[in-house]
C-alpha cells in the first residue's frame, strides 16, 4: 500500500497526481471491531497540520474471510448533507475500496451482529497531498 507501483495505480485510477502514503501512519493501520462495535457517519480530517499536507484518499482492505451479510458492518459511504446512504459495501476478505477525501461521510453505523470470534478487520492507509485536492 505503500509502493511506488500502488501509489502509480492509485494515482491513474482515481485521476490525481502527487500523492505521498501516510508518513507517520497518522491514523493509518490495523482496524479491529467486535461484535456490537461501531463507527459513527463521519468525515475525515483533511489537513495534517503538523505534516502541512492534506489527506486526499482513504484506501481499505479489508480481511474477513467468508463475511456474511448478516454479520452487518457495511461501511456506507453519504452525501455531502448526509441525506442518503450513495453505496453500501460489505467488508469481506481482499475487498478494497479506495474514498476521495474532500469530506466524503462514511462508517458503519450499525453495531455488528458477528458470531463469537469473529471481528471485523481492515487496513486502512492514508495518502496525502501537498495542495487540496478537490473532486
Amino acid at each position: 500500500l505503500r509502493s511506488a507501483g500502488f501509489l502509480f495505480f492509485l494515482e491513474k485510477a482515481l485521476g490525481m497526481s502527487g500523492l505521498i502514503a501516510d508518513p507517520g501512519t497518522f491514523g493509518s493501520g490495523v482496524h479491529n471491531a467486535l461484535s456490537g462495535g461501531y463507527l459513527r457517519l463521519h468525515g475525515d480530517i483533511n489537513y495534517a497540520k503538523t505534516q502541512r499536507l492534506h489527506r486526499s484518499v482513504i484506501v481499505m482492505v479489508y480481511l474477513n474471510p467468508d463475511w456474511e451479510e448478516s454479520f452487518g458492518g457495511h461501511l456506507e459511504l453519504w452525501s455531502r448533507n448526509l441525506t442518503s446512504c450513495a453505496l453500501r459495501v460489505l467488508p469481506t476478505l481482499g475487498r478494497v475500496v479506495a474514498i476521495a477525501n474532500d469530506m466524503s461521510y462514511h462508517g458503519y453505523p450499525h453495531p455488528l451482529r458477528a458470531p463469537p470470534g469473529r471481528s471485523r478487520r481492515g487496513v486502512a492507509m492514508y495518502y496525502y497531498t501537498a495542495m487540496p485536492v478537490h473532486h
